[in-house]
């Protein structure tokens, strides 16, 4: 299978895994729509940056946890681009607190941003993927789906959510022909992992090229043999730890 020409909508493409994504997407010549985000100025500055490399047709922000503007920012973009074969929910807001002192607004925004956005942005973007030959949505999870972490309550939460959700829908679209896949990363370099896990050291840790090679990898063998889910992590000397 080939990415050319394919439309893509890539989530929380301003920065982190979002912008490697997008970077890798044009590369293999696949046309890119920057979607969501607050930061308007920014988003703006990513797609400039990234035309000079290949497609970008449009730069769509809005956030993405409220409807009214979800379903207007999408409504907006579907009407310029016309389509969507891919579509990459990759934002994400993580926080590091402990559980009794996790105040409720938090858990609201964390849900949000982290499960019921590309939840809800799925719901818009579905009929319009199960027309394409090459329908496929990857969401990017974390390795937190997959089990518990202190001081992270809200965000392993959000992120169980995401898993159980990509699960659900990959049974649902399958016969449609959709596919359905979530990548689970342990530590990458990014902002978030700086939120996420201060105590962290970077050094050795994935970088976000690598998650988008791993998109990549899904996108272009879309073949008999499916792959649902990938988790990364660093390489270590006792691998099947997560």
């Amino acid at each position: 299978m080939s990415l050319k020409d394919k439309i893509v909508f890539v989530t929380g493409a301003s920065g982190g895994i979002g912008k490697a994504i997008a970077i890798s997407l044009v590369k293999e010549g696949a046309k890119v729509v920057l979607f969501g985000g607050r930061d308007a100025k920014k988003l703006d500055k990513v797609k400039q940056e990234l035309s000079k490399l290949g497609v970008i047709l449009g730069a769509y922000a809005g956030d993405l946890t409220n409807d009214a503007t979800l379903n207007q920012t999408f409504e907006r973009a579907i009407k310029e681009v016309g389509k969507i074969d891919v579509l990459i929910n990759n934002a994400g807001k993580a926080f590091n607190c402990e559980f009794e002192k996790t105040p409720s607004s938090t858990l609201d925004e964390i849900m949000n941003v982290n499960f019921r956005a590309p939840y809800m942005l799925t719901q818009l973007a579905l009929p319009y993927i199960k027309q394409s030959n090459y329908a496929s949505i990857v969401n990017i999870a974390s390795i937190v789906a997959h089990s518990g972490y202190p001081l992270q309550s809200a965000y392993v939460a959000s992120k169980h959510a995401l898993l159980g959700f990509t699960k659900s829908l990959a049974s649902e679209t399958y016969n449609d022909g959709v596919r359905v896949h979530a990548i689970s990363p342990g530590g990458v370099v990014t902002d978030m992992i700086k939120i996420a896990r201060p105590d962290l050291d970077t050094n050795g840790m994935t970088t976000p090229e690598e998650i988008a090679d791993i998109v990549l990898f899904l996108l272009n063998n879309r073949g008999n043999a499916v792959i649902d889910e990938i988790i990364v992590h660093r390489a270590t000397k006792q691998p099947f730890q997560v």
